[in-house]
């Protein structure tokens, strides 16, 4: 038989007697709490807000009891709360520094748990004169905060941000700075709402907090005067196009270069005609909300035109109800401007569908059945312009392809036999028309795009300079200048 069973069943006995437990925890009980802090509520020095969290077990009777044990051999209950609660709200002394206090988790007379903590008293006049006002320039949706300090003050960990509406309420922290920071905006306000701000510096167990900013208002700006230097290039470039157009009637008429794919639509209208067959136009499957469909429709008027001339059957289906109707007057203007409006009909400009590859397939049916001797892709497209162009290509119909989408440019520069390239696109209407003013503003324009290589080239060589010269030289200040003059926001 062992013989220190009677020993421990002895020492058991001695525990189960009433009173054998000690009033205050073992040393092991404080683990049981997690994050006891507390501070002063902000814009409310004499009060002191205290939070904590438990991790041991928790019954039912459980109970937290707060006391004050600032000053020596006092001890004072401020809190006798559930163990649902996790925070307490109690008196604060403006005259100290730090509060101590203590929390003890009790069941009965029994503490199981306790822990302390030194809660930070705010105070004020350190932290200078906190200045709020609207952020300049912008669409009454911030709040720009400045603040300053003593040149003797040590320097502080942290600045946290807090902001109270004018209807009243709790202050609300919705931001925090590093210590050397004396600024900070505010992006979550509302234009013509009225806010406080009250900023608070932290240091190690000291609360430093300012005097609120009152009433700041947000408001709306009715100009951005940071983009001024957008402003005035833009007013340059189109300076140069209205002088090209005005004196378009004066001069000879301008030159412009050929381009390939344009130049085409005479062959590619002939040769239908000639072979019998029809000519398909797709106008890209965007709504007239993408520019891109409204340079297609412009050069289906000239095509229209021709076909009309030429007495060539012409199919335009289309995947939008209004591309279709705008569709059906451009058609409809151009027979008529060549004296042939019995040769026009609804028919020509169709609808299919909205849904992109019920469209496709059906544009696939037409160029099967039909066989036309020329297809013209001209619009906006994404996965279907591989799709068409194949299919065209196998039913031998000269493609004449133009779209500013650079990711489908390498389809139709593979698979057709002309391309417009980007902007080709969009000068088309000016090529096919021959309008004298129309002409000039192309000109204009490309009078922007050689102001602009030119300031590429100027800032590449500054910038070049300022890399042997250093940042703080005159081409440094020079280049960072150049550099500004085309930034989004001067």
């Amino acid at each position: 038989m062992n013989r220190r069973l009677p020993v421990v069943a002895a020492f058991l006995l001695l525990l189960s007697l009433p009173g054998a437990l000690p009033a205050n925890p073992d040393p092991g009980g404080v683990s049981a709490f997690a994050g006891f802090s507390g501070e002063t509520v902000p814009g409310i020095m004499t009060r002191m807000e205290l939070h904590w969290g438990f991790t041991g077990l928790i019954p039912p009777e459980l109970r937290f009891r707060i006391f004050n044990v600032s000053k020596p051999g006092d001890t004072l209950l401020v809190a006798d709360l559930s163990h649902s609660e996790r925070k307490a709200v109690t008196v604060g002394d403006p005259a100290m520094l730090t509060m101590r206090f203590l929390i003890r988790a009790v069941v009965g007379d029994s503490a199981i748990a306790e822990a302390a903590a030194s809660a930070a008293v705010a105070h004020q006049g350190v932290i200078g004169q906190l200045v709020g006002r609207d952020t300049p320039h912008d669409a009454g949706g911030s709040v720009d905060l400045s603040w300053s300090l003593p040149d003797n003050v040590e320097p502080f960990l942290e600045f946290r941000i807090y902001r109270l509406g004018t209807e009243g309420g709790l202050w609300e922290q919705v931001g925090r700075v590093e210590g050397p920071e004396r600024t900070f905006s505010d992006a979550t306000v509302q234009e013509g709402s009225r806010y406080n701000y009250m900023v608070r510096g932290y240091r190690e167990g000291v609360i430093f907090e300012s005097s609120p900013a009152m009433n700041v208002v947000p408001e709306a700006s009715w100009f951005d005067f940071r983009k001024i230097n957008l402003l005035l290039i833009s007013i340059l470039v189109l300076a140069a196009v209205v002088y090209y157009v005005l004196m378009s009637g004066r001069r000879p008429p301008m030159y412009i270069r050929k381009i390939a794919g344009l130049q085409a639509v005479d062959e590619a209208v002939g040769r239908a005609t000639e072979m019998g067959k029809s000519v398909l136009f797709v106008p890209g499957i965007n709504d007239l909300d993408d520019v891109q469909t409204i340079a297609g429709l412009t050069i289906l008027g000239a095509v229209a035109k021709m076909t009309a001339q030429y007495e060539t059957k012409l199919d335009v289906p289309v995947s939008r109800s209004l591309v279709m109707s705008n569709g059906r007057e451009i058609v409809k203007q151009s027979y008529m401007s060549v004296g042939r409006p019995d040769f026009y009909n609804d028919d020509i400009v169709h609808y299919i569908t909205d849904e992109q590859f019920g469209y496709v397939a059906a544009l696939d049916g037409i160029m099967v059945r039909e066989k036309p001797a020329a297809c013209f892709y001209c619009g906006a497209f994404f996965a279907e312009s591989l799709i068409l162009a194949e299919t065209g290509n196998h039913v031998g119909a000269i493609q004449i392809a133009g779209t500013a989408m650079p990711t489908q440019l390498p389809f139709f520069v593979a698979a057709c036999d002309y391309t417009l390239i980007g902007e080709e696109l969009f000068a088309a209407s000016a090529y096919l028309s021959k309008d004298s003013a129309a002409i000039a503003s192309l000109r204009g324009q490309d009078v922007g795009k050689a102001l602009a290589m030119g300031s590429i080239a100027l800032g590449v060589v500054l910038t070049t300079m300022a890399g042997f010269a250093g940042s703080g030289s005159f081409w440094g200040r020079l280049a960072d200048g150049w550099v500004r003059l085309f930034a989004l926001n001067f």
